[in-house]
């Protein structure tokens, strides 16, 4: 925004074109002086800034000319094509220069090629684009019936920000005959309108009386506003509130604190009850004012509301209203002035520079234009300015508030390649304050620079399962030297990984050095990856450098636990007692427990591993589901499975745990084993429990096939068993027919009878055998025993002769000896059946037979 200069003399001159002709060019100060009207739209011309300045069009265009102002809005700007000054914005006089006879907007013209400055100062001109108004449309007077005819009472001014004829110029009253209008001007020019009683009022005859003030302007055609005034008639009032003082003054510096009482004001009425109570307020106060100071109505004290601000105003003068119960008023002036304290720092601001400059430019090239100001007044707003130590710098005063940098040497790039050259600005209060501004400066050179990494080594840690072109890091490199010297590319240097090439897993962005995941990537395959990335500048021939990056992937809880004791199992079926995690897989194994264990005896152990790492792969057990809850627990880490007491009598035999297996990742991931304890204290007992348990899972059609198998099996071996003692009966018999040969019986002589068995030594034989066979209702429960002494020795063996036995000898021999084959062949057959499962009760039957037989 261009500043806004405050004046006190002269008219304001009206406009209704576009613009106002040049006023003058003072070469002394060297600047331009325009007058255009306010509310001009966008783009209209304000002057020739190029003909006045004797400026070519085309030295504007190639040197950079711009202009530029103080804030943040731009009101100006240069045609570049025609040098003309135009509006950048509309421009509403009454906002930038409120209250104030001359507004001047002033800003400067650049030309940057030629580091110069020229100053320009545009005065902005009024017009009639504001009507006359009131705060309040409606007002009420209250007027007790004994006031006296001539008394006057004060009314709301009316407000209008536009000026000289423009402004605010008379007031008229209409609506009552009661009443008439008298307007008094003041010292300061202001028009404050007054109602004056004419006439005597009676509350009789009328209680209420109706008015209508008019205010107008002067301009062409006259604006006008309105307001409307409401006279209440009442009782008696005999004495109106009295300020003890017509005006106020106080001063106050403009850092005091928001809250404080800046001053009281009093009035006084002798009446007494409600027509003695006296409120204060401000009957014509400004939005902004009113938002500065607030009056306590009880009181009289004003109070500071908002911090006060030297620069954007200096002096208030408040009216104050002390108004009695009875509608009777008095008026009084409070002045407040502000002082300035040093409460700004200077501003600089840096209104053109070089960002580069060759090392072999000459000393006294300008490098930047600098305005400098305080906004303070007096000593507090003198600044002075000064460059910082070793930098072959000096300042040179340009214009008024403008400094320029120039060089003070010849600069060498091979000593310093940049310079960051800091201004600094101190004001002259006490403490003095201070501020800088800092202008980066490169110096030019050829490319003798390789590009540098801003670390001498990247890592990252990238998750795995990331998504495929997920940004890992970004590599930066710096060159010293410029331009295209200084331009840096990205690339990532070939290698293998796995076999693969190492850009089918990762590559780089050429111009920002990003570096994109090509690929997902899993922790349990690949857990770092090494890489090289070189910069190169794009100076002829290219320097490069190579940085190191190294990725480290990160573990994702992605893999569930998995059980490697008890062994595996097909998952359960969704319509069983429940899945512990959605596609896990459960496990199962069975155990033995001996129902004499004491409490916390080590059943089983859970052996779970998790492919993991970190807390993803810590594992937690617990028992999920049990036959005899009480019975069992489970180690928390460990995955021991104990006993939690000692096993009852009434306990069932067989129990199945569900222990379930968790890691700590989130979410956590689960997996179940399950595990079968039988109560028993022999591994027969265990097989028993088993069988029992397993037969009913046996499909109906497979058990029948095994029976009619094991019927036809036991009654072909008890048919060969009866052909074979048939066979041995009648070789006994045709034996017993014939004669024996002569030397027979010296050679049996020395033999045992008992050693020639026949069918009365098989059935001896049997009946030495014991055994016992006991049937019982239930199958399962039927028993065969046999004697221990019984299983051997039945037939004693004969000892060695002491000379060869003949044929007859031999002959008995082998009789008898396939006589305890086949013994032994139908014992074993016998054991053999005995041995099937309880449940199988028709087999002990037949063995039953065959050893009674």
């Amino acid at each position: 925004m261009c500043a806004a200069r405050e004046g006190r003399w002269g008219r304001r001159q009206r406009a209704l074109l576009c613009c106002v002709l040049v006023a003058a060019w003072e070469a002394a100060w060297g600047q331009l002086r325009y007058s255009v009207p306010e509310e001009l739209p966008k783009g209209s011309f304000v002057g020739d800034v190029a003909k006045d300045l004797a400026l070519e069009l085309a030295a504007l265009g190639n040197r950079g000319a711009r202009v530029v102002s103080q804030g943040r809005t731009q009101y100006f700007a240069l045609h570049a094509n025609s040098g003309h000054l135009v509006t950048a914005e509309r421009i509403d006089r009454e906002q930038l220069c409120r209250l104030q006879e001359k507004c001047v907007l002033r800003c400067e013209l650049i030309v940057e090629g030629e580091m110069k400055v020229y100053a320009i100062e545009v005065e902005i001109t009024d017009i009639n684009d504001n009507t006359p108004s009131f705060k309040k449309l409606e007002f009420e007077e209250k007027i007790t019936e004994m006031t006296a005819p001539g008394t006057r009472f004060p009314l709301p001014k009316a407000h209008d920000p536009d000026i000289g004829v423009s402004s605010l110029q008379s007031y008229s009253l209409s609506g009552d005959e009661h009443f008439s209008l008298s307007v008094q001007t003041g010292a300061d020019g202001e028009k404050r309108p007054e109602l004056v009683l004419a006439k005597a009022l009676d509350r009789e005859e009328a209680a209420f009386h109706e008015l209508l003030l008019r205010a107008s302007d002067g301009g062409d055609p006259a604006r006008t506003g309105t307001a409307r005034i409401r006279v209440s008639v009442l009782d008696a009032n005999d004495n109106a509130p009295a300020f003890s003082q017509a005006v106020y003054t106080v001063r106050v510096p403009e850092d005091v604190p928001v809250g404080s009482t800046l001053l009281s004001v009093t009035a006084t009425d002798p009446d007494d009850g409600t027509n003695g109570d006296v409120q204060y307020s401000f009957p014509e106060i400004s939005d902004k004012t009113f938002t500065i100071f607030h009056l306590e109505p009880k009181k009289g004290e004003i109070m500071l509301a908002k911090n006060l601000d030297f620069e954007d105003c200096s002096f208030y003068e408040l009216e104050v209203q002390a108004r009695d119960g009875g509608g009777l008023s008095d008026t009084a002036k409070v002045s407040i002035s502000v002082t300035d304290v040093n409460d700004n720092a200077p501003e600089i601001s840096v209104r053109s520079s070089l960002s580069e400059i060759s090392e072999d430019a000459l000393p006294g090239t300008v490098v930047a234009l600098l305005h400098v100001q305080d906004r303070d007044s007096g000593a507090n707003g003198e600044v002075r300015c000064s460059l910082g130590e070793g930098v072959p710098f000096r300042l040179e005063r340009a214009l008024d508030d403008y400094y320029s940098v120039v060089t003070a040497r010849e600069l060498d790039r091979e000593r310093a390649s940049e310079y960051n050259v800091t201004v600094r600005a101190a004001d002259g209060g006490s403490p003095a304050l201070r501020s800088g501004a800092v202008l980066a400066l490169r110096v030019l050179d050829v490319n003798d620079n390789a590009p540098v990494f801003a670390e001498a080594r990247y890592s990252a840690r990238l998750p795995e399962n990331n998504a495929e072109g997920a940004l890992v890091l970004t590599v930066r490199a710096w060159d010293a030297d410029w331009g295209q010297n200084a331009r840096v590319r990205y690339r990532l240097r070939e290698g293998r990984l796995r076999g693969a090439p190492l850009s089918s897993y990762v590559s780089v962005q050429a111009e920002t050095g990003a570096l994109y995941a090509l690929r997902s990537f899993d922790y349990e395959e690949v857990r770092e990856v090494e890489l090289w990335v070189r910069a190169e500048d794009g100076g002829a021939p290219p320097l490069s450098s190579n940085v190191s990056v190294r990725l480290l992937i990160a573990d994702e809880n992605d893999n569930a636990p998995q059980v490697l004791y008890p062994p595996a199992a097909p998952p359960a079926s969704s319509s069983g007692s429940g899945s512990w995690e959605s596609g896990a897989w459960g496990w199962s194994g069975v155990e033995l427990a001996p129902r004499s264990a004491e409490p916390g005896a080590l059943v089983a152990k859970v052996v779970a591993v998790d492919a993991d790492a970190g807390q993803n792969a810590w594992l937690s057990y617990e028992l999920a589901k049990a036959t005899e809850p009480g019975l069992f627990r489970v180690g928390l880490h460990s995955g021991e499975v104990r006993t939690a007491r000692s096993p009852l009598a009434r306990d069932a035999a067989r129990h199945s745990l569900v222990v379930v297996v968790k890691d700590r990742g989130r979410p956590a991931l689960s997996a179940t084993a399950t595990l079968t304890v039988v109560l028993a204290e022999s591994v027969a007992e265990l097989l028993s429990e088993l069988g029992s348990a397993a037969a009913p899972a046996e499909p109906a059609g497979s058990l029948t096939r095994w029976l009619v198998l094991a019927v036809a099996a036991v009654s072909c071996l008890f048919l060969a068993f009866l052909l074979l003692l048939l066979a041995l009966r009648l070789r006994r018999w045709r034996l017993s027919r014939l004669p024996p040969p002569p030397s027979a019986a010296g050679v049996l002589r020395g033999v045992p009878a008992s050693h020639f068995v026949g069918i009365d030594g098989v059935r001896a034989f049997l009946r030495s055998y014991s055994h016992d066979v006991s049937l019982t209702a239930d199958s399962r429960k039927s028993q065969l025993r046999c004697a221990g002494g019984s299983c051997c020795d039945t037939l004693p063996a004969r000892p060695p002769p002491d000379e060869a036995a003949p044929l007859r000898g031999e002959d008995a021999a082998a009789h008898r000896a396939s006589e305890t084959d086949a013994l032994t062949v139908s014992a074993a057959t016998a054991a053999a059946f005995v041995t099937l499962p309880p449940r199988y009760g028709t087999f002990n039957i037949f063995a039953w037979f065959l050893f009674k037989f």
